[in-house]
């Protein structure tokens, strides 16, 4: 059974603190905040404080707080023994004052009352020392299936990937739910073509799933959808994007 603290009271906090908790090979031995009222949510699950200078002792502290405040946070756990990561997708290790330092990132995007399965979940892990990295190799495959070893430069890069992936998607489907509601259509309606979207992936390349307008050169077609568009922040994501797409695809049109 690994000891563990979390620091952090919020979205990622709370995720990461569910998954341990239902793992039945962790305990969470305290959750330590700012936010007063966030704590109330554990009280009756852990013990919780709100005073950095009395942390317990732990295997393992994971600091799950915004980027900028990690080493800030990390300065109070310096005479600390166990293992202190950070959860960040772009911050360096070295952000971590204590030399047991390492990253424990859950690859997903998490949303406020949604319910993620964490064994689905890339967990990627990495430690200067061979014995702390085993140990967070331990701790993360008590929750997910899908445990990487990869270093800053990585990480930093998957996480840009991600951005785009996700954050960037999610956006392009505010979008397209602009563009319903203003003809009276629901959203539902492209959900279907979504979810096809997103299962191709899943045994095609993005290159080979590539279809649409831009990906035959269907010139007509775009210059339809220009006509349509009323907002210019809009009109210039369509001509960047199929400018982009027609590009990658130029040999074979």
């Amino acid at each position: 059974m690994l000891n563990v603290v979390i620091l952090g009271t919020g979205n990622l906090a709370k995720h990461v603190f569910g998954a341990f908790s239902k793992s039945g090979k962790v305990q969470v031995v305290q959750l330590v905040g700012r936010n007063q009222e966030s704590l109330k949510d554990f009280a009756t699950q852990t013990t919780t404080s709100d005073d950095f200078y009395s942390i317990l002792d732990a295997d393992v502290y994971v600091i799950a707080v915004k980027d900028d405040a990690i080493a800030e946070v990390s300065s109070y756990l310096k005479d600390k023994k166990g293992i202190v990561v950070h959860t960040s997708g772009v911050v360096e290790m070295s952000a971590i004052e204590p030399e047991n330092r390492g990253v424990f990132y859950p690859l997903q995007t998490f949303t406020k009352g949604k319910a993620v399965d964490f064994s689905t979940i890339p967990i990627c892990i990495e430690a200067d020392a061979p014995q702390s990295l085993e140990t967070l190799r331990i701790l993360a495959e008590t929750i997910s299936e899908k445990v990487h070893e990869i270093d800053s430069e990585q990480r930093k890069k998957l996480h840009l990937a991600a951005v785009f992936v996700n954050n960037f998607t999610n956006y392009l489907y505010g979008v397209g739910e602009e563009i319903c509601l203003e003809e009276g259509l629901p959203f539902d309606l492209l959900q279907p073509l979504i979810m096809e979207t997103a299962e191709k992936v899943q045994t095609l390349s993005p290159k080979e799933a590539q279809t649409g307008p831009a990906r035959r050169n269907d010139e007509k077609s775009m210059a339809s959808h220009l006509e349509l568009l009323k907002n210019e922040k809009h009109i210039a994501i369509y001509k960047l994007l199929s400018e982009a797409i027609k590009q990658a695809y130029e040999k074979e049109l």
